[in-house]
């Protein structure tokens, strides 16, 4: 999940390409994207020869792909994507039932943007892909934000605040806990999302924020999302995050398109009803 430059993508009419062996899953998430995303165009293909045929007759917005395909699997059409030309940047999705399993073991590549847990199902998957061709704010929704650094932490807070959401920002898990501590037990934690960095200076860092909010609070990922950022670029350090409860991780330096569409889409995910899941 690399922070990469997705501005080029701010399309009013976005070009979203579905890569799927199943004929029925390619029409499904097709019909909820025309329902859902606005003037979304549709480039439903079933294998990386198709989607590869598909690109040299035009550039797409974001590709969905399943994590297995009849001539290979989402990973080698990830590839394929980016060397296409002109695709070099363009969001790729990974949509699987096992698709976390993957990303707690890493075995996603630089070439895959992000990932989508088939689970979620159809509208969970619309928000999903709007949030990246078509972000829409939530207005006043509260971002409980962890950073020791002042210059990471103002850029990052104007980045939130610039669309629509309410940052409390505190340099220390310390500070942060006592704050969710004075909203237990009244039905409201007190945020809609944790955003907290990794290593910090006090002697709690964002790991044992993370593993008492899901531990000793009891929030769930649904109740209250985590999103962990860190640069440390260690796939076993990355996976045991995610094991602990991280809904999912935000690579340094941030690309704020990237973490806005993560933060937003967790938000609307919290919020959703369970979901008729994605399997044909």
């Amino acid at each position: 999940m690399p922070s990469q430059d997705l501005r080029h993508l701010d399309n009013a009419a976005p070009r979203v390409m579905v890569v799927d062996g199943s004929k029925l899953v390619r029409k499904m998430i097709g019909d909820v994207l025309v329902r859902e995303v606005a003037d979304a165009e549709l480039v439903a293909c079933s294998s990386i020869g198709e989607a590869r045929d598909a690109l040299a007759r035009g550039t797409v917005n974001l590709v969905t792909t399943s994590l297995v395909l009849p001539d290979g699997d989402g990973i080698a059409l990830a590839r394929t994507v980016r060397e296409a030309s002109g695709q070099a940047y363009v969001p790729i999705i990974v949509v699987s039932g096992n698709a976390q399993d993957a990303l707690e073991a890493r075995r996603f590549t630089e070439d895959v943007t992000d990932y989508f847990d088939k689970g979620l199902g159809y509208s969970a998957l619309a928000a999903f892909i709007r949030g990246y061709v078509q972000p829409e704010p939530i207005p006043g929704a509260r971002i409980l934000y962890v950073e020791d650094s002042k210059v990471v932490a103002l850029a990052t807070k104007r980045m939130l605040e610039r669309n629509g959401l309410a940052v409390v920002h505190f340099v220390g898990v310390e500070e942060a806990l006592e704050y969710l501590e004075q909203h237990r037990g009244n039905g409201d934690p007190g945020a809609d999302l944790v955003l907290t960095d990794v290593y910090l200076k006090g002697q709690l860092e964002g790991s044992d924020l993370l593993k008492r909010i899901r531990n000793d609070f009891g929030y769930g990922k649904r109740r209250l999302p985590v999103l962990v950022m860190t640069g440390d670029a260690n796939p076993d350090n990355q996976s045991e995050l995610l094991r602990m409860g991280a809904n999912d991780l935000v690579l340094k330096p941030i690309e704020e398109r990237l973490l806005v569409t993560k933060t937003l889409f967790q938000l609307r995910v919290a919020k959703m009803p369970e979901q008729r899941t994605l399997d044909a």
